[in-house]
């Protein structure tokens, strides 16, 4: 069972990055082979998916400030704020925002939970 956990952590972190992974394919086929443990994947990707937008929260801390973000992206996180970041899943905009808020300097940790508490929605949704 741990290996499965494992396995379904390691997609949704990487999937979170800028790197490609398919963890929704993942959860999708976890929660089919293992009904009985829907929740703990819930957690787990959430938590794993959650974390790998952090990285990009960090990454963008860490870009000069010469080397900013898209204008569209940054115009978004000055108008909404944190709760954009619940919806870092989209694709294509959704890369962009953690790093934006990064840069940004957004506090760390409601960043992080409006994250987690977007990507848990996400998947509950699959």
């Amino acid at each position: 069972m741990m290996p499965a956990y494992a396995a379904l952590a390691f997609s949704a972190f990487t999937s979170a990055t800028l790197l490609p992974g398919t963890s929704e394919a993942a959860f999708a086929l976890f929660v089919h082979r293992f009904p009985e443990h829907a929740y703990g994947a819930l957690l787990c990707a959430g938590l794993a998916n959650g974390l790998g937008s952090m990285v990009s929260y960090w990454m963008g801390r860490l870009l000069p400030s010469r080397k900013m973000p898209s204008e569209k992206t940054l115009n978004l996180m000055r108008r909404f704020g944190i709760w954009l970041l619940a919806f870092a899943w989209l694709p294509v905009v959704g890369d962009a925002l953690p790093l934006a808020a990064g840069w940004l300097r957004l506090n760390p940790w409601t960043s992080g939970l409006m994250l987690v508490v977007g990507k848990m929605a996400r998947y509950a949704f699959i």
